[in-house]
């Protein structure tokens, strides 16, 4: 019986310190528009009591998300990947600047041109920073493949 409260507390509190340092879960999907046209869509599902950071944060704010994809000589990109959740806007005085975040859920979504018909996926990497009412986490930079299909 020790054993079993033993093990449920060690389980309990490795949960509990999962989420307390991983708050934002990515998901990356692909969607095909035309022949060789597509989306890439890049999904951060975000715990309840935190936030992250639009691309267009202003300097001197906490660290915007950003997007760095691999060069590939079959793939065109898009400009800034379009942004879609419920932005919010506030003056944070910790920054001192007008912040701009999402919270539970956001979709960065970047158009893709393939040049010609092949098979191809996109690679790179996200980096973000999430925080709380209390506290930030250090930024974290995440890599992702999607394949184009």
């Amino acid at each position: 019986m020790r054993r079993l409260i033993f093990l449920s507390l060690i389980l309990g509190v490795t949960s509990m310190a999962k989420a307390q340092t991983d708050p934002v879960s990515w998901n990356f999907t692909s969607k095909k528009l035309a022949d060789k046209s597509y989306e890439v869509h890049l999904t951060a599902t975000i715990e309840k009591g935190w936030h992250i950071y639009s691309q267009t944060t202003p300097a001197g704010g906490p660290i915007p998300t950003a997007f760095v994809f691999t060069k590939n000589p079959l793939l065109t990109f898009g400009t800034l990947p379009k942004e879609s959740g419920k932005l919010e806007q506030h003056n944070e005085p910790l920054f001192g600047v007008n912040v701009k975040q999402y919270s539970d859920k956001v979709e960065f979504i970047q158009t893709v041109k393939v040049k010609a018909a092949v098979i191809a996926t996109v690679k790179g990497t996200v980096e973000f920073m999430v925080c709380n009412d209390k506290t930030c986490l250090p930024p974290k930079v995440i890599p992702f493949s999607v394949a184009l299909k």
